[in-house]
């Protein structure tokens, strides 16, 4: 195998990715190389492109990229779990000074991958990871999503927000996700009732849904004043709200007048810290189950983007272009 390959790579802020010609990683212990299929852009990726970001701690130059799909060629010592030739998917590197997923292949420790779901294309296996994780640390992993409440999503129609509210619908809550206008039809589709947020102000919807009482959880993915909002919606006592863009600055009171309560989720921390790696592992392989059950679809944008492409792909997803997750094609399928 040759000892180098290509990538797109940040060289300084603000400026076009470039393709060129560097290493091929070797895995290391605990490690397997991934002949990388598919990677998919995510916002932080666009942030970090633009000098921003800073939470990532991926200092430029770097190669970018935390999603990836693809196949197995090779493990280091002390891997069990995968061989040559598995399929794979996960969010895996791209922050913390780790090599990221746009480029011919990406060295990652095992334990943030999993077995890609059979019913799934490289493309839309690379779109699952952040943000199923993401959603899944909220939910689950927080709030114990269930049976028997009322679960309010704030951005529906987002990439965390979708993959909420199917998780929240396959476990039996009854779910309601924010949107805007032309966002609400997919809301439905996805099994949610929708609210119109620039039609519908929160005091409205709460009594509308829950007779004034507050939904159980409620979770933010849109950051801002939109949890703000949050606060006000959650049920007096036993009311959780959930934040995955919970960084600027907020009057508890509302929530706290309630006695209700709030988590933060930073899904990069298994990542930057080496903690927990082995649950992405395991929420990934719950992805892959309800994917199989026909419980959780992702939706892709359908343009088609190669390494060659991939300033065309930042550029969509920084301007929210794109109809559903945006993905680089890097090798075949």
């Amino acid at each position: 195998m040759n000892n180098t390959m290509f990538a797109a790579v940040a060289e300084t802020a603000q400026a076009p990715l470039i393709v060129r010609s560097i290493a091929r990683p070797v895995p290391g212990k605990g490690q397997v190389l991934i002949k990388v299929h598919a990677a998919a852009i995510n916002p932080l990726d666009t942030k970090i492109a633009a000098g921003g970001g800073a939470h990532a701690r991926q200092p430029l130059p770097a190669v970018l990229g935390i999603d990836l799909a693809g196949t197995v060629v090779e493990r280091g010592e002390g891997v069990d779990d995968f061989a040559p030739g598995d399929e794979v998917f996960g969010m895996a590197g791209g922050i913390g000074g780790a090599q990221g997923a746009l480029a011919e292949y990406i060295a990652v420790d095992a334990r943030l991958i999993a077995p890609k779901p059979r019913s799934l294309s490289m493309r839309e296996a690379a779109a699952l990871p952040l943000a199923f994780i993401t959603a899944w640390e909220g939910l689950v992993d927080r709030a114990n999503v269930r049976a028997g409440q009322q679960v309010l999503i704030h951005g529906g129609a987002g990439g965390v927000g979708q993959m909420a509210v199917q998780i929240a619908k396959a476990r039996g809550a009854e779910v309601y996700a924010t949107g805007s206008a032309s966002s609400l039809d997919f809301i439905r589709e996805l099994g949610a009732s929708a609210i119109d947020y620039r039609t519908q102000d929160t005091d409205s919807y709460v009594r509308q849904y829950t007779d004034g009482e507050g939904f159980d959880i409620v979770y933010d993915t849109v950051g801002g004043p939109t949890l703000d909002a949050s606060f006000n919606a959650a049920k007096t006592y036993t009311g959780h709200v959930l934040s995955c863009l919970g960084w600027g600055q907020h009057s508890l009171a509302p929530l706290s007048f309630r006695g209700a309560s709030y988590s933060g989720v930073f899904t990069l921390m298994p990542l930057l810290t080496g903690k927990g790696r082995e649950h992405h592992g395991q929420i990934l392989r719950e992805a892959a189950a309800l994917i199989e059950a026909g419980a959780l679809r992702i939706k892709i944008d359908q343009t088609r983007f190669g390494l060659g492409e991939v300033n065309e792909a930042f550029a969509q997803v920084a301007e929210g272009r794109g109809k559903g997750k945006t993905v680089v094609e890097i090798g075949a399928e």
